[in-house]
């Protein structure tokens, strides 16, 4: 019964398929099975898994199914024997210690679902740090209500936990992630984390044909890095001869453990620069604020308006 059961859907990727399944055999846990669920795949996906010669893979070429393939799954998660589920995706590449770091997160604090910090590629290689946390409470209601800013990547689960609510939702026709993601969330008793550190990044699906993906916050980050002339080197792979998983791949696996080290430095160092920007920026309207407060002693609802506009 390995600690590990990593599912890895995929559908006509063999561009980038390759690196998806180094990221995950490259993992400094080694106590896993990686399913790979090929769904109603018609290029040469077969050969690129077959072509690794790895007994914790298991091969699930299966026709297609409705929508994004979420049956195929299903198919696969039922013979599946970790104690913790976690995934990958055909385009996207895990840092070496994803596996061990969340493994350990979720069993030390006996959590039913974590997840890590999302880190998103855009189509023309920049990377941004996402700070979605749930463990704020509004973060929380804006997640379950309004939108999903949490990759499958970054998400690991228990068994147990994703038995409780009925495996993946065959018949949802996009999104079925979010939709899993919190019936475990709202199941009686659930205990939820969040591990403040990149252990993944998420490249901009293909299909989507948007640098960045559909979501305002996204595109914001996007204009502060193309504006920023020190937003640092090693979140930039702009490269146009190859793509981006390639490139990013080998300077990840060359770089080894110094890489990871200057990468999540530089995620940090980005996400505080961009803290102390909008500190500053609102720091003036605060004071404004109080002054306005303290000449007319009156907490109106003029006063209050304008202070919710501003933040």
């Amino acid at each position: 019964m390995p600690r590990f059961t990593v599912l890895l859907p995929t559908h006509n990727r063999v561009d980038v398929l390759h690196y998806a399944i180094e990221s995950v055999l490259y993992q400094s846990e080694k106590d896993f099975e990686l399913f790979i669920v090929a769904d109603g795949c018609t290029d040469e996906t077969s050969a690129i898994v077959t072509g690794f010669k790895d007994s914790r893979i298991r091969f699930f070429d299966l026709p297609k199914a409705p929508h994004y393939g979420y049956a195929n799954r299903n198919i696969a998660l039922r013979e599946s024997r970790g104690r913790l589920i976690a995934y990958a995706a055909h385009d996207d590449i895990l840092i070496s210690d994803h596996l061990e770091k969340m493994g350990d997160y979720l069993e030390e604090n006996k959590l039913d679902w974590a997840y890590s910090k999302p880190i998103w590629v855009s189509t023309d290689g920049i990377i941004v740090p996402f700070c979605t946390n749930l463990t704020i409470d509004t973060e929380l209601r804006n997640f379950i209500e309004s939108e999903n800013t949490i990759p499958a990547t970054c998400v690991v689960h228990t068994r147990e936990a994703i038995e409780k609510a009925g495996l993946w939702p065959e018949n949802a026709p996009s999104a079925a992630d979010w939709v899993l993601w919190r019936t475990i969330i709202k199941t009686e008793g659930a205990k939820l984390g969040y591990l403040p550190i990149p252990t993944n990044l998420h490249f901009t699906a293909n299909w989507k044909k948007s640098r960045f993906p559909g979501s305002s916050d996204v595109q914001s980050l996007l204009q502060i890095a193309d504006r920023s002339n020190w937003w640092p080197k090693c979140l930039k792979y702009t490269s146009l001869c190859e793509n981006k998983q390639a490139v990013i791949w080998s300077k990840m696996s060359t770089g080894g453990k110094n890489w990871v080290h200057q990468f999540r430095s530089a995620i940090n160092l980005v996400i505080d620069a961009i803290y102390w920007m909008g500190v500053r920026e609102h720091i003036p309207r605060l004071r404004v604020l109080e002054r306005e407060v303290a000449l007319t002693k009156l907490k109106n609802k003029s006063i209050v308006s304008r202070f919710i506009r501003w933040f």
